[in-house]
């Protein structure tokens, strides 16, 4: 099977990765001839754009910044678009356009699959991330076996657009978690503890999370790297607010977030660091929230294994579970 790769960043070039490492035939583009040369050099095939991509690989994957994006380079993948072609959407997006988009590829007899990725890019860099991917489940047992070589957990979300829905959900959990973190260790370095105390109360109690255990190592660091930046999570959890507002769902903790990020941007940049975050409250108290011992950025120490389906409890397991 063919395979094409366009949008070579943070995550896709690390998605890209796993597929060269694992030996599937790739072909790479990327605005940033950088990056596809890179992968070039590494034996991946550097495609001459979109268009060619689709036209000559059975799967074509996107992993791009925004919707706007993945809109322009569906546009033109289109006329390229038949029976047997799969194109999955990799990138975190709008349910409204990610169906949209889809419509498109199955009108021309392909099939579209969102399958949005959870758990940072070092965990994408190993091939550990989950997956989440929404389509019909015939088209869901025909790419399967990539999505395991891609990451660790695969969970089928329902029909097209379901796997979108619940990444920005996701996402925005994520986020209320740094914030809360943020709150958390400024005020217990204000109240006199020690940091690194601080860091192992919070993981070996109820307060622990993913992010804690992973972002809170670099925002000690004083790094602050995480390769995900603030404009990112704004359009995420601005994602988030426009299904609750679809929903009726009076939400009251996401328009704070907002603008918390909001106000981050226009501090520091909208490219700045997400975990920047916590400057705010470092420069309204004066208190430097760093702490000696912490990796100056994430790895992800658990071995390359292979992917496998997660069923949601419930539903009939027609399939070997792990």
């Amino acid at each position: 099977m063919r395979i094409g790769f366009i949008g070579l960043g943070n995550v896709g070039g690390k998605l890209a990765g796993s597929l060269l490492r694992n030996g599937h035939n790739l072909t790479v583009h990327d605005l940033n001839r950088e990056l596809r040369d890179g992968f070039a050099a590494r034996g991946a095939v550097a495609g001459e754009g979109p268009a060619q991509i689709m036209r000559d690989c059975e799967v074509v994957i996107t992993c791009l910044p925004s919707p706007a994006a993945s809109a322009a380079v569906m546009e033109e993948m289109l006329p390229e678009v038949g029976p047997g072609k799969i194109w999955l959407e990799m990138s975190t997006t709008d349910e409204a356009e990610i169906r949209r988009l889809g419509a498109e590829v199955v009108a021309r007899g392909g099939a579209a699959v969102d399958c949005p990725v959870s758990g940072g890019c070092h965990r994408a860099a190993t091939g550990n991330i989950s997956i989440f991917a929404g389509c019909d489940r015939a088209t869901f047992e025909r790419i399967l076996p990539l999505l395991t070589t891609l990451g660790r957990r695969v969970l089928h979300t329902g029909e097209l657009g379901s796997a979108s829905v619940l990444k920005v959900m996701t996402n925005y959990l994520a986020t209320a978690n740094l914030l809360s973190l943020c709150e958390a260790l400024v005020t217990m370095k204000a109240a006199g503890m020690d940091l690194a105390t601080t860091y192992e109360a919070i993981r070996i109690s109820s307060g622990t999370s993913f992010v804690h255990e992973t972002e809170s190592q670099v925002i000690l660091n004083g790094s602050r790297d995480i390769s995900f930046t603030m404009d990112l999570v704004m359009k995420d959890i601005g994602l988030f607010q426009t299904i609750a507002e679809r929903a009726g769902v009076p939400l009251e903790i996401s328009p704070l977030m907002i603008g918390i990020f909001r106000d981050g941007m226009a501090r520091y940049g909208a490219r700045a660091q997400s975990d920047d975050i916590i400057r705010r409250l470092e420069e309204a108290t004066g208190l430097d929230i760093t702490a000696p011992g912490f990796p100056a950025e994430m790895v992800d120490d658990e071995p390359e294994e292979p992917g496998y389906e997660v069923r949601p409890r419930g539903r009939q397991a027609d399939t070997a579970m792990r």
